[in-house]
């Protein structure tokens, strides 16, 4: 992939900046780098196509957030399985963009006509165990959406007949109501501003155009991916006669009773024995992974103590040298009850506490010598 500037960078703006922020900063370049304002230049033109590229990116609330989480990669698709952004697709038409500010295209250059938009995105949540999202899987996800009515092809009307004009608007899906010195326009309540009316409602959509329907999708879910982070599923969203809407999953991580996640790393709790701590050992300890995993601990480890396991946390969905993150084990020791204790156990550890209160009696006078030199 060919290196881009940030998009932030290109506009000169925070990656903070609100949303009006983002469109004075576009307006600003447009103005100085259009084309036709500098005679053909095509330094200026490249400045001004990839100003255009991210304001359409950074002026789109879900692009943007795609963008801030994956970056470019995101936008495209990343090689890790995430589906992105057709960017050939948004970036194409830069025409309605400088129509949308100046109130007209450029005045010279062919231009694309307006393609019609395509059908709507659905919005589904998936809940998945902390395993399934740090090493990804596959999943058959059922979804449910409106589609247009096959017994009366979408109009609503009983098939053999059609919907008419609306005689309280005429047609035009509006009325008007003079209040003293000033009209007022609102939606015709008798069609509720569509300018049809259908007098014979279809029996199996009840005049509505549509049913709803359902179908099944296989969703794979990247390795890393994190909870409130939304999955793209190209063209399988609402059916539509300029395309397919896409699905959005958008993802959400089952609470683990071992595991607490921390971007790409995980933390876990780790009882070990008093003799352990205070001798040092080497000791298995557990892994979201399944793994065989084994630690060692330091002579005289307390509760608290934390052993980092480098390249046992999740892998890491983007970003430089990807690899996985950490395991930060807390160690936990297990101090033993009273009547846990056997009578010779007993007298095991009054022998120790006898030899370390002997041990601190004997390092105290060489330290009080030390402090009076």
């Amino acid at each position: 992939m060919e290196d881009r500037r940030d998009l932030y960078e290109v506009l000169g703006v925070s990656r903070t900046a609100n949303a009006e922020e983002i469109r004075k900063a576009y307006r600003q370049a447009a103005l100085k780098h259009h084309p036709d304002r500098n005679n053909g230049d095509a330094a200026a033109a490249a400045r001004f196509k990839e100003a255009t590229e991210a304001f359409q990116v950074l002026s789109d609330e879900e692009k943007r957030a795609i963008y801030d989480q994956y970056g470019f990669a995101g936008l495209e698709g990343s090689g890790g399985g995430f589906p992105g952004v057709d960017l050939g697709d948004l970036f194409g038409n830069f025409q309605d963009l400088f129509s949308e500010f100046f109130g007209g295209g450029p005045s010279r250059g062919r231009g694309r006509q307006a393609q019609p938009r395509r059908a709507p995105d659905i919005r589904i949540g998936e809940r998945l165990s902390m395993r399934e999202a740090a090493f990804g899987c596959k999943r058959e996800i059922g979804i449910r959406f409106p589609a247009p009515c096959q017994e009366c092809h979408g109009t609503g009307a009983e098939p053999g007949t059609q919907p008419v004009t609306c005689s309280n608007c005429r047609g035009s899906g509006h009325v008007s109501n003079a209040r003293g010195f000033v009209m007022f326009t609102a939606p015709c309540p008798s069609c509720r501003g569509e300018g049809k009316v259908i007098p014979t409602p279809c029996k199996a959509c009840q005049g509505a155009g549509a049913r709803e329907k359902s179908k099944k999708i296989v969703v794979a879910f990247p390795a890393g991916i994190d909870e409130g982070q939304i999955l793209r599923v190209p063209g399988q969203g609402m059916p539509g006669p300029s395309g397919p809407g896409d699905v959005l999953v958008q993802i959400e991580i089952e609470p683990d009773e071992r595991f607490e996640r921390h971007g790409a790393d995980l933390a876990t709790k780790l009882k070990v024995s008093l003799a352990d701590a205070i001798l040092g050992a080497r000791v298995a300890a557990p892994a979201l992974d399944d793994e065989p995993l084994e630690i060692d601990l330091p002579a005289g480890t307390h509760t608290g103590h934390v052993v980092v396991v480098r390249g046992r946390g999740v892998p890491k969905l983007e970003g430089k040298g990807r690899g996985r993150g950490s395991l930060h084990v807390v160690v936990e020791v297990e101090i033993p009850s009273g009547d846990q204790l056997t009578a010779r156990g007993r007298e095991l550890v009054e022998q120790l506490r006898t030899e370390v209160d002997r041990s601190a009696a004997a390092e105290a006078p060489a330290s009080e010598a030390r402090v009076a030199r």
